[in-house]
């Protein structure tokens, strides 16, 4: 570990000039002995590197982005050219090359905190070891030294043996449960980030490698983590701690206010900015704009919840903008109208007062009648009916159609037999 860290040794300069300056100023608060003052200048530090990463971490999170919408197309390349690798490179970059997409992109914050990482290490084991490095010079090796986090120095390892913890004036049983404290918040909040980054952040609807690939990470970061942190001195440990909480804490305000389309975070994002929406009328803020701008620019290629947000601005007689602005919209309200006036039609026609009573009359088994205006003008009698065997006047109509003389016919007289 050494041998690798002193590969960075030539930010070390810079890394303990940082903490000194640091130490000067909570040294005046808390006494230049303390932990504290020296605590909090290595937590300072990593503020002051995550501030100068943030747009690092910008592109990070849309490259990996990138790379989730980009595993079907890459999978659809591995199963074409599954037996020839040189191709499935070519195609591979090629991909790249054209959707502007790196790989590597994903890594650039890990990458770049490295140097950092390690030239701290390689400060604090020369505090343990009582050596002078960088701007750290005697006077500042010793109150280092002397300097304790609850009882553990801040160059103590959970492997050091008894003797050298009592150089340090520490107890061997305080070095060893403050540093497995530390490494089991440092696993959990690793685990937690990565967790958070799978159940919320990541698209459902597609099933890549990439998932698996994440789903697998989450469980080997915080074992690797419970490995190689006990080799690491308090100080180490009190860096890297610090860098998972602002991790998690940076991505919960990236999950919140700028989801992955497709995801769980992204369906309850915009159900909160549909209801804010329909309260003022507008997008307020650059990052809603930006939001309805991009889903605006998907037309058909919209998702479940991507649709779902449209149709119920719709509903509100609201139209998304291409420039991500919300308005009211006239079209929007006559659809609206037109959609009401449809049903209406389509409801069941309203029946007349004879019509009503008719069916009654069938449903108690009474014989119907026909009103005057129901009855069709052939069907009318021609006179008052006195038997109800009386034969109707259209029989005789249709008689005298057919050729016979009209009026009273004079009865047949009885056949000779």
């Amino acid at each position: 570990m050494d041998t690798i860290a002193s590969l960075f040794s030539f930010i070390t300069t810079p890394v303990s000039w940082v903490i000194v300056q640091f130490h000067s100023v909570y040294g005046a608060i808390f006494g230049p002995d303390t932990g504290w003052a020296w605590g909090l200048s290595i937590v300072s530090l990593v503020i002051l590197i995550r501030i100068c990463l943030i747009p690092l971490f910008v592109k990070q999170i849309k490259a990996t982005r990138a790379m989730q919408t980009l595993q079907p197309e890459m999978k659809k390349i591995q199963e074409r050219y599954k037996n020839d690798r040189q191709r499935q490179s070519e195609e591979m970059m090629k991909l790249y090359k054209e959707t502007g997409t790196n790989p590597l992109s994903s890594c650039l914050p890990i990458l770049a905190q490295s140097p950092f990482f390690f030239a701290l290490y390689h400060v604090l084991n020369s505090i343990a070891s009582g050596d002078t490095i960088g701007v750290i010079n005697e006077r500042l090796l010793e109150s280092a030294q002397k300097a304790h986090i609850f009882g553990a120095p801040l160059a103590a390892k959970f492997t050091d043996s008894a003797d050298k913890v009592e150089a340090l004036n520490a107890s061997l049983t305080d070095v060893r449960v403050v540093t497995a404290i530390m490494i089991v918040l440092m696993s959990l909040s690793q685990f937690y980030t990565q967790r958070q980054l799978m159940t919320k952040n990541v698209d459902t609807t597609v099933k890549t490698p990439f998932m698996q690939q994440q789903k697998m990470l989450m469980y080997v970061f915080p074992v690797i983590f419970a490995v190689f942190g006990i080799n690491f001195p308090v100080g180490v440990l009190v860096y890297w701690l610090t860098t998972n909480v602002w991790t998690m804490g940076q991505q919960m305000y990236v999950i919140h206010n700028n989801p992955t389309p497709g995801s769980k975070a992204q369906a309850a994002y915009l159900e909160r900015l549909s209801k804010s929406v329909s309260k003022h009328g507008r997008t307020r803020g650059r990052g809603e704009r930006a939001i309805v701008k991009a889903i605006v620019a998907k037309g058909r290629d919209r998702n479940e919840y991507e649709r779902k947000f449209v149709n119920g601005l719709n509903k509100e007689g609201l139209a998304a903008q291409a420039d991500g602005t919300v308005i009211k919209s006239e079209s929007t309200a006559a659809a609206q109208a037109e959609d009401a006036a449809a049903a209406k039609r389509q409801q069941p026609k309203r029946q007349t007062k004879s019509q009503r009573q008719s069916g009654a009359a069938k449903a108690a088994g009474e014989p119907t009648s026909l009103t005057k205006s129901d009855e069709p003008e052939d069907a009318k009698p021609a006179g008052p009916v006195k038997k109800d065997n009386a034969k109707p006047a259209g029989s005789t109509r249709s008689r005298a159609q057919s050729g016979q003389r009209k009026g009273p016919q004079r009865p047949k007289s009885p056949s000779k037999k």
